[in-house]
């Protein structure tokens, strides 16, 4: 018997970002280099507490367990026959429609679907996020919205006579927790079918969840600009509900969608490597562009538009033919300088056409601007690297969900004779501590003892400590160090222009990454300057490095200290002579994870987030939720210190192939 091939809210939305991945999904043949696994997905950013925590607010409910589709329909409908009744992961089809629902209360003819998410919105602004000035839908809401219209539409469809109203429930960043300990008491473990689950403490008290954290907000308004196609230009051409009608024809038929390729095809996760081509499997994104484009591999050999850099202007150029990095022209990027030193932003841009054009690898590096910058730096230098998360249920009491954690950080220290050292470093990774005023302690004691330049790489760093300096400004109970680590924030930041803070300190942090994307070009990099693809391309044109790091000298003991590594060679190289990635060499963070997920959770791109969180979000959020012994997390935590030591050792390596070249 064949399986029947619905329409549920996650496909519904993928074929909302586009149609033809319909076709792809599911099947073996189109490798999906998303991350697949809703575990990790929902850990990441706390979906699985907030889930739990909403029941706590709305409870009394039944819930449907079954994960097989017809006997959940039938477990819903024998308990949508009592007059009141409230169902988690009610099951609802219309026809080759199918949705499970958060939360479905029913009372008499009146239900209220409430579609629970772990994104927050602020209840002390007077307006709700949903609109924009223009009365149109916010784009960064319209996933949700059309997430919960599409699941209204299905359930009207299958009880037409019902009053129908729908709602999110949301993180609110106005209240704050009342009680210490809160997140610890929802918990992840395995059920018998080893499948993870929350379990609730028994603990949880009627303080715990005296102030909602979670908020319930009816969008019924907004679901009916979507079903009648007002606020959003999406549904122009079918209407809403033709729209899904379309794309539930298409799945159900397993019908490819005519494809229209545009700036979105730069994130399409249905990609393969040429290895992966010769073993049989598809690309879905070499499939679109060749059946809509008439490409060649001869064409897929050149790099394309979507690979420059910042280029806000994608679809524009794809439907102008130009189609390719060596078709965009200077008057395509409005090429302009401006009055900061080094590459604006198009001069940066056209530099990586001219190096695509003319198949120059060399790398590009501004020795004058460089030596100016280097001329004003104070020894010794400091290298420093942030871990943090966002929780939407709070560690401790009087702070609001999604309140910055700083969990963990990298400190490497350079003498001006070059002399190297792993220097320091923290990980707090206790259950329920609440860790930042620790953190910010421990960094002050590593970094007072002189007036060195520190360093780091993105401004989120900076970020991350003007939300503890607010933080310590509106503590219930402050330390008795408050003013000091305070005073230490303000002397090593940039608050300038930040709401409601204005200073910058003469030691205020050195931007590496500033530094690269002004200065620095490599054309290994396809136009990205995120660490993680910057150190291995310096690694590759750096003489001096491959010689220096192809020996085992890193945490030898008559070689560079490090608190973590022992006798470690960072240069290794590939049978084609090409340096490997140095993350690819340590250990993986999660044994259990499948290889396609863990390369997923360990990338990092400024320009292409990784919607679910990193490697090292992820570790500490199982770290804190997860059941595990005690072998298991001194494993994940001896992991987590060797990431965050190569993100500073990466900062330094580039210091030391500029240092070289100059």
């Amino acid at each position: 018997m064949t399986k029947p091939r619905y329409l549920t809210k996650s496909r519904f939305k993928l074929g909302m970002e586009c149609p033809t991945k319909l076709c792809y999904t599911g099947n073996p043949l189109y490798p999906d280099k998303s991350i697949d696994d809703p575990f990790l997905m929902a850990l990441a950013d706390g979906g699985y507490q907030v889930g739990e925590l909403a029941k706590q607010y709305i409870a009394g409910g039944q819930e449907i367990t079954s994960t097989i589709h017809a006997d959940a329909e039938r477990e819903t409908a024998a308990l949508l026959q009592q007059e009141n009744v409230i169902i988690y992961e009610a099951a609802i089809r219309f026809e080759s429609l199918f949705i499970r629902i958060d939360i479905l209360k029913k009372e008499g003819n009146r239900l209220e679907l409430i579609e629970v998410k772990s994104k927050s919105f602020d209840s002390d602004e007077e307006n709700l996020p949903f609109l924009t000035v223009k009365g149109a839908l916010s784009s960064s809401w319209k996933p949700y919205l059309y997430d919960i219209a599409f699941q209204a539409h299905v359930l009207k469809r299958a009880m037409p006579d019902c009053e129908l109203h729908s709602s999110l429930m949301l993180a609110d960043k106005a209240a704050k927790c009342p009680t210490d300990g809160l997140n610890q008491k929802f918990r992840i473990r395995k059920d018998q079918s080893n499948r993870k689950m929350v379990k609730v403490d028994t603990a949880l008290s009627a303080e715990d969840l005296s102030v909602p954290l979670l908020a319930v907000l009816p969008v019924d308004e907004y679901v009916g600009m979507i079903w009648n196609g007002s606020g959003t230009d999406d549904f122009i051409e079918r209407g809403f509900e033709g729209t899904i009608a379309w794309l539930a024809e298409a799945y159900e038929k397993d019908e490819k969608i005519a494809p229209t390729p545009g700036g979105k095809c730069r994130d399409c996760s249905f990609t393969c490597k040429d290895d992966e081509l010769q073993k049989g499997l598809k690309s879905g994104f070499r499939e679109c562009w060749s059946e809509t484009f008439d490409w060649t591999d001869r064409d897929f050999n050149e790099e394309n538009v979507l690979a420059l850099w910042d280029f806000r202007k994608k679809d524009e150029a794809i439907e102008a033919g130009k189609r390719k990095l060596a078709d965009i022209s200077e008057d395509d990027l409005g090429l302009k300088e401006d009055e900061k030193p080094g590459l604006s932003r198009s001069q940066r841009q056209l530099l990586q056409i001219k190096k695509s054009r003319s198949g120059n690898n060399e790398p590009y590096f501004d020795r004058a601007n460089v030596a100016a910058e280097m001329s004003q730096w104070t020894y010794p230098l400091h290298f420093i690297d942030f871990e943090t998360t966002i929780n939407p249920i709070p560690f401790t009491k009087g702070v609001a969900p999604y309140e910055m954690i700083a969990f963990q950080y990298s400190h490497h220290l350079v003498e001006r004779d070059g002399t190297l050292r792993h220097a320091g470093e923290y990980l707090c990774a206790e259950p329920g501590v609440f860790p930042n005023f620790s953190f910010v302690r421990a960094l002050k004691k590593e970094l007072e003892g002189d007036k060195g330049t520190i360093f780091r790489y993105s401004n989120h760093e900076n970020t991350v400590l003007l939300a503890i300096y607010r933080q310590l400004a509106a503590a219930e109970n402050p330390p008795n160090d408050r003013d000091e680590l305070q005073r230490f924030i303000v002397s090593i930041t940039n608050a300038k222009g930040n709401k409601d803070l204005f200073w910058n300190s003469p030691r205020n942090m050195v931007d590496l990454w500033y530094l690269v994307k002004r200065f620095y070009y490599d054309p290994y990099t396809k136009g990205s300057n995120s660490i993680k693809w910057v150190l291995p391309a310096v690694l590759n044109s750096s003489t001096f490095l491959k010689k220096k790091y192809s020996k085992p000298i890193y945490g030898a003991v008559s070689g560079i200290p490090s608190l973590n590594l022992t006798d470690w060679q960072w240069i290794q190289f590939d049978e084609k002579g090409i340096v490997k990635d140095p993350y690819t060499l340590l250990p993986k963070l999660f044994a259990d994870i499948d290889e396609k997920n863990q390369a997923l959770l360990l990338s990092s791109d400024e320009d292409n987030v990784i919607k679910h969180g990193g490697a090292a979000m992820t570790a500490f959020a199982r770290l804190q939720f997860e059941e595990m012994g005690e072998y298991e997390r001194e494993e994940i935590k001896a992991g987590l210190k060797k990431y965050c030591e190569l993100d500073t050792m990466a900062m330094v390596m580039i210091y030391e192939a500029w240092i070289e070249w100059l």
